[in-house]
């Protein structure tokens, strides 16, 4: 069966999707949860330790705290409290950790450091995975043991203010309660005084318990501005004052005799350089944490404050209200709480919280007894037995204190190896799924290569085997032996597989699919192999038997992208892979310039029919063009791959991204202070005509009057959140300084949505002029000029969403894109898989040349809500991924365009692209689930490789949006002519 070489590539790509996903299911692991399904009770604790006789009583000591407040600020960063700066940002905060009667302690935050997956971490104590930062756009109830189910059990009145996303994790939790959404990251005012507003009333009364906070604005400031913003310091000092106000209030209210309070300030995540976080730097896993209770001893000056795990606190708070230790909790109880307690109580504590601990090792770990851990709390719980035998009867020696503080320390081990143990154990991967997943892709991946040289020929179609695979006795064979194996493999294993959940239709549709893609590739291969491949630094022009003749050019793309794929290997190079697109592009862009030249002074010294052989080309001849007209060509072909150096150059230095120098300064810092505003502005208004005067060329007269108003509205939008500088403004200006009468949210919302009605009014166009042209008429111009029109609304669009700094990023990959089509890859006769791989290396160094890296920290969420009043799913969605993906969706967009308006070698260079781009594609994503399956055990992958899983995923959607585009301008092109093949 004969398939065009797109649909081909289409089909591939679509099941590589289901194949990453197979794998993405069971990559993403399971948390460590205990066995048991019923939540923690008072009546199921173990009794107190006694040795010689039956157990003792399950008694359990006193509560520690009546009331506690838990002051939450999203984004506070350690050193905004215990840093130099903690003076100047939060002084009322800092007098208490340096005087009052306070424990500070810097808070470890696991990765992923985003909200939802913290929120759990603090009232679960478990560690989630990097799956909760898909669910924390949509966050479901949290049905597993919780710090806040264990409280509204035991009667304990609960409210909260802030942060929407408790309430959804929660529902019907809180006595009382009022959610602001945390993704309308353009209002950092209206989101704080909402939580405020109900502090005077609610710290009056007594009918509460517990008292929940969260505050949002600086996580918001950190979006905008970053973390040296001059918006911080304000936000801070709110912060400091809203905590005086309740310290103060729980002061007065406190009574003799009765329990004291407990005020936590805390975080659920700190902030990197450039604001955001999501990753695993110091600055966005190092949190304070602050207990202020008048049970505590005062202190007499600054102390260095402790380290802790950020779950630490889930079995400190419930021990500290007289509640069970959530199940699935990892944490360990901080001894400085329990210090102002009787040494018996302190005893009890940290026993329940070992107890807790070995009954999750027992169901988390097979060879549980074998664990250091284990081992020391059960002798810990022999001493403390032995310990309490004497207590009991009286002793009161100094023996008996020294033996009661050394089971202390054993416990205190124990809890700490235990803790250790079970945070290593982040989960069970799903093996089978996994590894289905894998050989699926592999067996796609190599159809793919296997049938490149029919993709790549001149008919551009593939003859697929498949009615001879399908009626072949190996099939049938295969079919058995898989559908054995899952049997198998869901019969004896022990823990759950997705593979075996699905229903035994669905199975068998996968066993008979990769059955007969076997047997496809098998019959591919005897067909193919072996295939002769010879290396010529000659011209990139494929011979017309079997073999290839491979140009230097062909060479180094070749060996660029399958170096590239090796170089996945080493986490230090997937943190750092943006110098790797920056070397091979400056790479590419030399190797360019040796073909020019060799094209334009061989052609000038008039070398003969040799010289036309190796780079032919249809402009050779003196009388084609005038002379002058010529020489301008051939110095601006010879100028265009070191202005592209240069351009790459000063790209590189705009934005520091990946991780060892994302924190060193660059010249988006510097455009953005707000001494260099006037600068920045005039930088923007530059790039924005230039967009202009790149785009317009292609575009209808009303898409040329939609696109110069949209960008004076990009401009217009930009000065209206503070960015940028209109002429008759002052460079003083700052943001304090916007409309009084709107709240930040709102600002530059009119603006962003006159952007979107010239937008859709760009992309109408060019769809009905790409409609006509398929439907109507088989007028090719048309057609390219559809394309093009709908590449500038998506350009005006792009323009609108990047930060303002980045304005010369999309402006570059604009000139760099005209002054390539125009002089390198037409006038040298580059052919489609040539032009496509180039697209992709550009694509993909842009991608970083914007500021991004394979750290979730950098997506700029921001973006998503530019234009829009209120927090709104889908289209927050879409925006923050097209500003986050804008490099490469740019220059694959630019391709489709490129090669469909290249009449004379249209369908095949659609074909050929179409191809190109799947394989780019697959390589990386396939080598790269290997390499996450090898290294699954090791903790670091969790920071570096799973966020680089995503991104690939990404990339294959992407790529298959793309090539079912392709195929649409192909049957575009082909109406237009008479078929010659009989292709479906």
């Amino acid at each position: 069966m004969k398939v065009r070489s797109s649909v081909f590539a289409s089909f591939i790509l679509i099941f590589e999707v289901i194949g990453i996903a197979v794998f993405l299911r069971g990559f993403f692991p399971v948390p460590v949860k205990s066995s048991v399904s019923s939540k923690s009770k008072l009546s199921d604790l173990p009794a107190e330790p006694l040795a010689g006789s039956s157990p003792n009583s399950s008694r359990l000591p006193q509560p520690l705290f009546k009331r506690v407040v838990i002051m939450l600020v999203d984004a506070l960063r350690e050193d905004f409290v215990f840093g130099p700066s903690g003076r100047v940002y939060m002084p009322y905060t800092r007098h208490l950790v340096e005087r009052g009667s306070t424990h500070s302690f810097v808070a470890k935050a696991r990765p992923p450091t985003v909200t939802m997956p913290r929120i759990k971490a603090l009232t679960t104590g478990s560690i989630p995975g990097f799956i909760d930062v898909v669910m924390n756009l949509n966050s479901p109830a949290l049905l597993e043991d919780n710090l806040i189910w264990q409280a509204k059990t035991a009667g304990k009145r609960i409210i909260f203010y802030g942060d929407d996303t408790w309430m959804r994790l929660f529902p019907k939790h809180f006595m009382e309660s009022d959610g602001t959404t945390s993704f309308f990251v353009s209002d950092y005012t209206e989101v704080d005084n909402n939580v405020t507003r109900h502090l005077d009333s609610t710290l009056k009364r007594d009918d509460w318990d517990i008292l929940i906070l969260h505050y949002l604005g600086l996580d918001h400031i950190g979006h905008i501005s970053g973390p040296h913003s001059s918006l911080i310091q304000p936000k801070l000092l709110e912060m400091d004052d809203i905590l005086k106000k309740i310290h103060s209030a729980l002061i007065s209210k406190e009574a003799e005799g009765s329990l004291p309070y407990l005020l936590v300030l805390c975080g659920d995540h700190g902030m990197s350089e450039t604001g955001s976080h999501g990753g695993s730097s110091e600055p966005e896993v190092n949190t304070p944490l602050v207990l202020i209770s008048p049970a505590f001893k005062r202190k007499v000056g600054m102390e260095k404050p402790g380290v802790v795990e950020q779950v630490d606190l889930t079995p400190t708070l419930a021990l500290g209200l007289g509640l069970p230790i959530s199940q699935n909790s990892v944490g360990r109880v901080i001894p400085g709480v329990l210090e102002e307690t009787t040494l018996r109580d302190q005893l009890r504590f940290l026993h329940l919280n070992g107890h807790q601990l070995s009954c999750l090792l027992k169901d988390s770990v097979p060879d549980y007894e074998k664990e250091a851990g284990f081992e020391q709390f059960r002798v810990a719980e022999k001493a403390h037995g032995s310990w309490m035998k004497l207590y009991l009867e009286g002793n009161t020696s100094e023996v008996l204190t020294n033996m009661g503080k050394k089971v202390l320390k054993q416990y205190l081990e124990a809890l700490a190896a235990m803790s250790s143990a079970l945070s290593k154990q982040l989960g069970k991967y799903d093996m089978y799924s996994m590894i289905a997943g894998m050989v699926f892709l592999f067996q796609l991946l190599l159809v793919l290569l296997l049938a490149m040289p029919e993709a790549l020929s001149g008919a551009a179609a593939v003859d697929l085997p498949v009615l001879s695979a399908l009626l072949s006795l190996p099939f049938y064979l295969l079919c058995l032996l898989l559908a054995s194996v899952h049997v198998l493999v869901c019969t004896s294993a022990e823990s759950s597989c997705y593979f075996c959940s699905l229903s035994w239709g669905l199975v068998f549709a996968a066993v008979a699919f990769s059955s007969a893609m076997f047997c496809i590739l098998v019959s591919i291969a005897t067909r193919r192999l072996p295939l002769g491949l010879k290396i010529h630094g000659k011209s990139p022009v494929r011979s017309s038997g079997g073999e290839w003749s491979l140009s230097e050019l062909d060479v180094l793309l070749l060996a660029g992208t399958i170096g590239h794929t090796l170089s996945l290997a080493a986490s230090s190079f997937v943190e750092e892979e943006h110098q790797t697109w920056y070397f091979l592009l400056n790479t590419l862009c030399l190797t360019v310039f040796q073909d020019v030249c060799r094209k334009y002074f061989r052609e000038q010294s008039g070398s003969g029919d040799e010289e036309e052989h190796i780079l032919p080309s249809k402009d050779c001849h003196p009388s084609a063009h005038p002379g002058g007209e010529i020489c301008s060509e051939k110095w601006l072909a010879l100028a265009t791959p070191p202005f592209t150096l240069v351009c790459c150059r000063i790209l590189r230095s705009l934005n520091q991204t990946g991780v060892q120098w994302a924190h060193l300064p660059d010249v988006s810092h510097w455009l953005n202070s707000s001494e260099h505003k006037m600068i920045l502005s005039l930088l923007s208004a530059f790039c924005l005509v230039l967009i202009y005067l790149l785009v317009q060329r292609r575009c209808s007269w009303v898409s040329k009057v939609a696109l110069a108003l949209g960008l004076l509205g990009v401009y217009s939008y930009r000065a209206a959140v503070g960015n940028v500088l209109f002429p008759w403004q002052h460079s003083s200006r700052t943001t304090s300084n916007r409309n009084p009468i709107l709240p930040s949210c709102l600002v530059g919302t009119v603006e962003a949505r006159f952007v979107y009605v010239f937008v859709l009014g760009i992309l109408f166009t060019g769809s009905k002029d790409l409609l006509r042209s398929q439907i109507i008429t088989a007028d090719a111009k048309l057609k390219s000029r559809g394309l093009w029109e709908i590449y500038s609304g998506l350009v005006l669009l792009v323009s609108l969403l990047f930060r303002t700094h980045n304005l010369p990023v999309l402006c570059c990959c604009l000139l760099i894109q005209t002054l390539m089509a125009q002089f390198i890859w037409k006038k040298l006769h580059y052919d489609a898989a040539q032009t496509t791989i180039m697209h992709y290396w550009f694509g993909q160094a842009f991608f970083y040349f914007q500021g991004n890296s394979n750290n979730i920290a950098t997506v700029d969420i921001s973006v998503g809500f530019v234009g829009l009043e209120s927090y709104v799913e889908a289209p927050a969605i879409f925006l923050t991924a097209l500003s986050t993906y804008a490099g490469p969706l740019l220059w694959a967009c630019h391709l489709v365009c490129y090669l469909s308006s290249e009449r004379d070698r249209s369908p095949v260079a659609v074909g050929h692209g179409c191809y190109c781009l799947a394989l780019l594609r697959s390589v990386p994503a396939a080598a790269y689930i290997v390499l996450v399956t090898v290294l699954r055990y090791h903790l670091f992958i969790w920071s570096v490789f799973s966020p680089k899983l995503l991104y690939e995923s990404m990339h294959l959607l992407l790529t298959a949006g793309v090539c079912l585009f392709f195929i649409t301008m192909e049957q575009s092109h082909d109406s237009s002519k008479p078929k010659t093949e009989n292709l479906p």
